[in-house]
């Protein structure tokens, strides 16, 4: 499927109810475990969407507009998560994800972005020449990735309970992507 405005702020306007939905509520028994070393808990990961929230989505698409290729964007700093979970608990957390995201959908759609505006260019540090519809498109498949991960952090806590039930659970099976972002 092609990008579409609509279908991404479709998406990503249900992002913080799905998450929400999943974690609030849960013992720490589920929301305090990780996949192993090096990977996210559930605070983190929702720590790191708040974090895009704020330095990401944003400020790269006014980027996009004002900058253009004159300049990159500036480099993402994929452990600025940790500064956003210190000292608040996941329900303060899914909290000001809701409060963010609800503010940068207003923001982007004030934009009155046209097909004209999304094929405008800038510079990724690390990729090159991207688009504005790439970015935003991105940013979906990005909220898609973290409930992905988010699945899999709460059916790890499982992974031995399960059994013999292991080689038919997928969630399970999943490795060696977006472990820590």
């Amino acid at each position: 499927m092609e990008h579409d405005l609509e279908h991404t702020i479709a998406l990503l306007a249900r992002t913080p109810a799905a998450v929400d939905a999943l974690l609030r509520g849960l013992p720490g028994g589920w929301t305090l475990g990780t996949e192993g070393p090096g990977t996210w808990a559930a605070a983190g990961i929702v720590g790191h969407l708040i974090h895009a929230e704020r330095t990401d989505w944003m400020p790269r698409v006014r980027h996009v507009l004002e900058a253009g290729e004159t300049r990159p964007f500036e480099s993402f700093d994929r452990e600025g998560h940790e500064r956003e979970i210190r000292g608040k608990s996941l329900e303060e957390l899914l909290d000001q994800f809701a409060t963010l995201r609800r503010e940068n959908l207003a923001q982007l759609e004030a934009l009155h972005l046209t097909a004209d505006l999304l094929a405008r260019r800038s510079l990724h540090p690390a990729l090159g020449v991207v688009t504005l519809s790439q970015l935003l498109a991105t940013w979906t498949v990005h909220d898609l990735t973290h409930l992905h991960q988010l699945s899999r952090v709460l059916a790890h806590q499982y992974r031995d309970a399960v059994g013999p039930w292991i080689q038919y659970l997928g969630v399970l099976q999943c490795e060696g992507h977006s472990a820590t972002g």
